[in-house]
């Protein structure tokens, strides 16, 4: 069975479309060659379609997630203008996230450490941890030191914008995903099978 020797850290990051769509890229390639692969997906609820399809491959593909049934933001980065159109989000003064998923997110955290000092995944995607640390569910200082524990035969794949530069820093691979043109622009809404 194929082993990693060096596990490298990858970084998908961006306000393009895509980053996730990356990771699960990646997840799918490696276990065509026999890689275990776990993913956490963080600020999502499993509702979308990589989580359908990666049933199919539960033996060498397991996906958590931690989400509510609505996505947060801070006041200042919705206009006003767009409140209205936007549904199921719910919006906090800056510096103060909902303490209940700030909860639920620093546990989340310490499974995937137990997960990834486990020896049992080759890959480990943590899907839109960047957004998690961007509204201070988790601190910067949190996922620098969860960085200092991967096993030298683990790759670290890290998703979402607004990565910290830290981040960035500690990272072997990163791709920057840039919008140029998108069909949410012109009112089409995100399309079950294609945008999630």
């Amino acid at each position: 069975m194929l082993k990693l020797k060096k596990g490298l850290i990858e970084v998908y990051t961006g306000n393009g479309k895509g980053k996730t769509t990356a990771a699960f890229g990646l997840a799918f390639r490696a276990i065509g060659w026999g890689l275990k692969v776990y993913v956490i997906q963080f600020m999502k609820m499993g509702t979308y379609g990589e989580n359908q399809s990666s049933k199919k491959f539960a033996e060498n593909l397991r996906v958590d997630y931690v989400g509510k049934p609505y996505f947060i933001a801070w006041e200042e980065d919705i206009p006003l203008a767009d409140r209205e159109r936007i549904r199921n989000i719910k919006l906090f003064p800056r510096g103060k996230p909902p303490s209940d998923y700030v909860s639920m997110a620093q546990d989340s955290l310490k499974a995937a450490e137990r997960e990834m000092i486990s020896d049992e995944w080759d890959i480990i995607i943590m899907d839109e941890i960047n957004v998690a640390l961007y509204y201070e569910l988790i601190q910067k200082e949190q996922l620098l030191a969860f960085i200092e524990k991967k096993p030298q035969n683990v790759e670290l794949v890290f998703t979402g914008r607004n990565v910290p530069e830290e981040i960035l820093q500690k990272a072997d691979l990163i791709t920057e995903m840039r919008e140029i043109k998108h069909p949410y622009a012109q009112g089409v809404p995100a399309r079950r099978g294609v945008d999630f």
